[in-house]
C-alpha cells in the first residue's frame, strides 16, 4: 500500500471570498424562510460599517388572513407575533443564517417591512 504525504500548508495557502452575489443570494434566501415569502421578493444591501458588513433587508411579510384571525385569534401567536416582534426576531435569524452559511461576520442587519401577503394557511414556528 502506498501513502501519501499531504503538505496542509500547501492546501490552506491562497484566499477563499465570497462574491457579493452569493452573500446576496444567501441573504436574500434566509430572508425569505424568515418572513415566509419568494425569495424574488426580498430586496437585499450591503453597506460598509466601519470595516463590517451592514445587510439591510426590504420584504414583505406574510401574515394570516384578517378573517382566519378573527376566526382563530391565537393564529397571530402561532406565527410568531404581531409583525413588529416578527421583525424584530427577525435580525436575529437572519444574522445568525447568513454567517453559519457564509462564515462572514455581519454588524448588524435592517429590516424594513415593505409589504403584507395575507396567508390563509399562516406559518407554525
Amino acid at each position: 500500500m502506498t501513502g501519501t504525504v499531504v503538505d496542509t500548508e500547501r492546501l490552506l495557502s491562497g484566499h477563499t471570498r465570497i462574491s457579493t452575489q452569493a452573500l446576496t443570494s444567501v441573504a436574500r434566501a434566509a430572508a425569505a424562510d424568515v418572513f415566509d415569502v419568494a425569495p424574488p421578493s426580498v430586496r437585499v444591501s450591503w453597506a460598509d460599517d466601519a470595516g463590517s458588513l451592514a445587510l439591510s433587508v426590504a420584504s414583505p411579510i406574510a401574515v394570516p388572513s384578517l378573517g382566519a384571525v378573527r376566526r382563530h385569534p391565537e393564529r397571530v401567536a402561532n406565527t410568531g407575533g404581531a409583525i413588529a416582534e416578527r421583525a424584530s426576531a427577525a435580525k436575529l435569524a437572519i444574522l445568525a443564517q447568513v454567517e453559519r452559511l457564509t462564515g462572514s461576520q455581519l454588524s448588524r442587519v435592517d429590516i424594513r417591512i415593505s409589504g403584507i401577503l395575507p396567508s390563509d394557511e399562516g406559518r407554525v414556528q
